[in-house]
């Protein structure tokens, strides 16, 4: 199964319009274009006015869909649609199984859409510091979404401490898995290492074998 076939292919989905749909392809053209050239030249030498007439668009559009450089390498159509999928889980499903599929089918529509794109940007989000600053501030507005959906699935209020917490600590789950994967040279399974981290989270840190 492709990506573009995915419950996760956001221009799969049937509610979106058509303008809708035409500001998703000029990201991913926008996305494509800057992936080529980092490719070619390196991060800190490819510049949005490059991007722009890579992407066949004016700088103000670069700007107008991202608003930093680093956001065109962070920023993807996903986070909206796994907190959709978690809302669409069944009722009497524990939260910790329905993390678990769903970002099990997030890691595969990436993956299968080009697993060298997701490689560079986890390695970039690691080596270039701005990048790495602004996923750090990015991770405020993933939360809200999650706590917004976990807030829904358990009648609490998505500004509770605890809903919160819950949240903000699977986000962080999340970038240590990625910075991991990265810094060990993308070694073993994206999959296998988000499973990792979400036993942790279930049941603590495991004891050490004597």
């Amino acid at each position: 199964m492709t990506a573009a076939r995915s419950s996760f292919s956001p221009t799969d989905r049937p509610r979106l319009g058509l303008r809708e749909r035409k500001k998703i392809k000029t990201r991913e053209a926008i996305r494509a274009a800057t992936y080529a050239l980092i490719k070619e030249q390196g991060y800190d030498a490819t510049t949005v006015e490059q991007i722009a007439e890579r992407a066949e668009v004016s700088p103000s559009t670069v700007f107008r869909y991202f608003p930093t450089k680093e956001d065109i390498v962070l920023t993807d159509e996903y986070d909206p649609l796994i907190a959709d999928e978690l809302r669409a889980r069944p009722a009497d499903e524990s939260w910790m199984d329905s993390l678990r599929y769903v970002m099990h089918k997030a890691i595969e529509a990436n993956m299968n859409e080009d697993p060298e794109v997701v490689r560079m940007r986890t390695h970039l989000g690691v080596q270039v510091p701005a990048v790495r600053s602004r996923m750090f501030e990015s991770m405020s507005q993933t939360g809200r979404l999650l706590r917004g959906a976990l807030a829904e699935r358990s009648g609490l209020d998505p500004d509770s401490l605890e809903v919160r917490v819950y949240a903000m600590s699977f986000i962080s789950g999340l970038l240590e898995v990625s910075m991991y994967w990265a810094e060990n040279d993308f070694e073993g399974e994206l999959r296998d290492l988000m499973d990792r981290a979400l036993d942790v989270m279930e049941h603590g840190l495991p004891r050490e074998n004597h």
